[in-house]
């Protein structure tokens, strides 16, 4: 089947972008867009394909110019479709190490074969016995032992009894002395007796363990070799031709071996086979398709940036000679907007605008504590809370180290009723509720979190649906979150998970659709003041 697919449809009016979008924040093109629809439509015609895509599957597409100048586009998924890495439609995988005659296979079967070894010993009759004899023996060791030392015990004690009740002759006292002597010596042989027979026993279950170490760092050295052999044969190319393999990258970006599954995915894919094929990319996006998995958030038909462990390496190379926008994420918002809410002697509230730090990070932008202390000319101004760098509202600073431990304090034990305003992308089932869903880092995905039962933190979200509107032709629902715990992403994960009202806040990159801005709003704070006792309540309307 082709792999350069033409649009079904008239896009020549469409114009495309005059640079490359990031792909780890963007909002899709239109031609992205169009293209995921019918990729989507003639991936569900094959039904085989279809039964394991919707069990959920990251796809990506690339729409790229050929050397007529003609639009098209490339198909691509992350990882494997219906057990395999090469599927009509979808372009190849960068390099094919399921191959059955391949060295990958091969190997692979070796250390099946050892794991097979290392089982079959684990599981024969003579293992088995050589433990449970190692067992046996230790059990009848203590028992007798035990015993003993019992009797002993017993005897022990009759002689301080003849002592303390009758006195005893000098003969008499030199007997019991004997005996007692003895006792010891006797218990000791004992011991010694009843250690020899174990490891006479171990040392006959030695043999089969000293097999099963040698097979075991065997297959720990032949996978590791096999790992590094394959991240060797991932080699990709970039906009200038350049060809790098992932082992190298990964080395050098991050001084690690690869994770599994690096260069798999869709993006490095689709870019791969684009510069492979003289073709020029034009934009990129990826989306979800079928079911979420457990735990973690990702909704049927939403655009997601590419993942961060696996493929922010792998694209820093891939981009190279392209001209690609700046990650919004990382440039930082406009913080000439600021505007101050509260201020006394002790604390100041502003308004934070969206896209603004609240600290100072990894990314460029002046954050709200900087700007306060350049402002203020004070280096002792402490920002209390955190707003993520795409929510605006209420954020408030400490004036003193001592008053900003005393408002952590009060963040710490629930003392700050904090509400938020959210525009939800659709309506909830319920129209008020609570939340309560634990939260854990994803690490693989950073900075996403995910919903964890067992690994989570608490996390507790009162809700309120209070207005129903039209958005970008969609109704959807303005919602009242007060969160009782402070996690990362709370309201965020809360709202787009399924388990919580499975209706992501409108702009949300992460856990929904991108948009001009993530709507949501810390629209009021209140507490009782740390240095005057008075109950402090500061709002600001929400800008949606």
């Amino acid at each position: 089947m082709q792999l350069l697919h033409r649009f079904h449809c008239d896009v020549s009016g469409i114009e495309p972008p005059e640079r490359f979008n990031n792909p780890f924040y963007y909002s899709p093109h239109r031609l992205c867009m169009i293209a995921a629809d019918e990729v989507r439509a003639f991936l569900l015609c094959d039904k085989a394909v279809a039964a394991d895509a919707v069990k959920g599957k990251m796809m990506g597409i690339l729409v790229v110019r050929d050397s007529a100048g003609e639009l098209g586009y490339l198909a691509a998924f992350s990882g494997l479709l219906a057990g395999c890495n090469r599927v009509d439609g979808f372009v190849p995988p960068v390099f094919d190490f399921l191959s059955p005659l391949g060295h990958f296979k091969q190997e692979e079967e070796n250390i099946s074969a050892i794991n097979a070894r290392i089982n079959d010993i684990r599981k024969s009759e003579a293992y088995r016995n050589a433990l449970f004899e190692v067992e046996r023996v230790k059990e009848c060791a203590a028992e007798a032992v035990d015993a003993l030392a019992a009797k002993y015990a017993a005897n022990k004690e009759q002689r301080r009894k003849r002592r303390a009740e009758n006195g005893v002759t000098a003969e008499e006292e030199y007997a019991m002395t004997r005996q007692s002597q003895f006792e010891k010596a006797e218990l000791r042989r004992c011991r010694k007796s009843w250690m020899s027979t174990i490891s006479e026993k171990e040392a006959l279950l030695a043999v089969f363990d000293e097999n099963i170490s040698s097979l075991s760092d065997e297959r720990k050295r032949r996978s590791f070799a096999l790992q590094h052999w394959l991240f060797k044969q991932f080699k990709v190319l970039n906009a200038r031709g350049e060809e790098r393999c992932l082992l190298d990258i990964f080395t050098e970006k991050t001084g690690c071996m690869p994770p599994a599954g690096a260069g798999e995915c869709a993006a490095p894919k689709l870019l791969q086979y684009a510069f492979s094929n003289s073709l020029e990319p034009l934009c990129m996006a990826e989306f979800w398709l079928g079911a979420s998995p457990t735990g973690e958030v990702r909704r049927d038909g939403c655009f997601y940036g590419s993942c961060k462990s696996k493929c922010e390496p792998i694209l820093s190379h891939m981009l190279q000679g392209l001209d690609v926008e700046e990650n919004a994420l990382e440039k930082g918002g406009d913080i000439t907007s600021l505007e101050v809410l509260f201020e006394d002697n002790a604390l100041i509230a502003v308004n934070k605008p969206s896209g603004v730090l609240s600290v100072p990070g990894i990314v460029g932008g002046t954050s709200v504590q900087q700007w306060l202390r350049d402002a203020r000319h004070c280096n002792d101004i402490y920002v209390v809370h955190r707003l993520d760098m795409a929510t605006s509202g209420v954020l408030v600073a400490a004036k003193s180290m001592e008053i900003y431990k005393e408002m952590q304090r009060l963040f710490a034990s629930r003392d700050v009723c904090k509400e938020y305003i959210a525009l939800l992308d659709g309506i909830p089932s319920k129209g008020e509720g609570v939340i309560e869903l634990p939260l854990l880092s994803d690490y693989e995905n950073r900075p996403r979190q995910k919903v964890d039962p067992v690994a989570g933190k608490e996390a507790v979200t009162r809700y309120r649906v209070f207005e129903t509107r039209l958005f970008n032709g969609r109704e959807c629902a303005l919602v009242l979150f007060e969160p009782l715990t402070g996690r990362t992403h709370q309201l965020r994960v809360h709202a787009a998970c399924k388990e919580g009202l499975d209706c992501p806040i409108v702009g949300d990159a992460l856990y929904g659709n991108a948009g001009d801005r993530l709507m949501l709003h810390a629209a009021t704070l209140a507490f009782r003041h740390p240095a005057s006792g008075e109950e402090v309540k500061i709002e600001c309307v929400a800008p949606f």
